[in-house]
């Protein structure tokens, strides 16, 4: 079977891409709908990213201080579509549904280790 004939196929060209972007949105609205740690991680975020441009010197620590805050966002959805996934398939518990909630936590985690580790330095190195 071939693409063309396979009706679960992405469609191609710029139809793709509007589909692609819709289905984004889509996840964007549902995260700030539905998860909590989310709206507190865009909450954080929208308060740090003006102080990524005080705090930075050149445009390259700018662009790396909201690089570890976008870092967060992007593994805060790949978190929650894990738990989303994971509560979809049992309410009761698993233990590798249970393992691999508590590895995606442990990714948000070490994110926000990271964050806290790169944002004091530039703390540090800008007013000490």
């Amino acid at each position: 079977m071939t693409t063309s004939e396979n009706p679960f196929k992405s469609k191609r060209g710029i139809k793709r891409i509007w589909n692609a972007t819709r289905y984004s949105l889509q996840g964007f609205r549902a995260a700030f709908t539905f998860e909590a740690a989310f709206r507190q991680e865009l909450f954080l975020c929208i308060f740090l990213v003006p102080l990524a441009f005080v705090l930075g010197q050149s445009g390259f620590e700018i662009l790396f201080l909201l690089s570890t805050l976008v870092l967060v966002l992007v593994v805060e959805l790949l978190n929650s579509s894990i738990e989303a996934l994971a509560d979809r398939i049992t309410n009761d518990f698993d233990e590798f549904i249970g393992r691999a909630k508590d590895m995606a936590s442990a990714a948000i985690f070490l994110c926000f280790t990271f964050v806290t580790v790169t944002w004091v330095y530039f703390l540090v190195k800008r007013f000490f």
